[in-house]
């Protein structure tokens, strides 16, 4: 089975106050979702803290999978992650290592999409609802 992981994160001032939020889908069953504070962070940090937030859930819920697919509407988070566009900001090169290792302990396929903003809807309410 796939697990689609839907990730969302915001700041309020770009540095500010900010907050993620994902959610889990089997099928078209939500079968967990997660939102919380994270201080004062800018929007990269936010998206890059939900997806791995989101994968580190992965390894905590032993679900009945064979695939993971995230879907994020953060386009430079998700060229980066598949590689697309160079990554020069250190902190991002810590996420992306973080992410890496996240994904050889799941030990799964984790396939990155780009979606438009309409299509996170449901992970854009958990954000804003922090």
């Amino acid at each position: 089975m796939i697990l689609k992981i839907y990730t969302d994160g915001g700041s309020k001032g770009n540095p500010g106050p900010a907050s993620i939020g994902f959610v889990f889908y089997q099928g078209e069953k939500i079968v967990f979702k997660h939102k919380e504070s994270i201080g004062i962070a800018t929007n990269n940090d936010a998206e890059y803290t939900a997806l791995i937030r989101a994968l580190e859930n992965v390894k905590r819920y032993t679900l009945n999978i064979t695939q993971i697919n995230c879907y994020s509407d953060s386009r430079l988070m998700v060229n980066q992650v598949n590689g697309m566009f160079k990554v020069k900001n250190a902190r991002i090169k810590e996420y992306i290592l973080k992410i890496r290792i996240l994904e050889q302990e799941i030990s799964l396929p984790i396939f990155y999409r780009l979606i438009p903003r309409e299509q996170n809807t449901v992970a854009d309410s958990l954000v804003n609802a922090v």
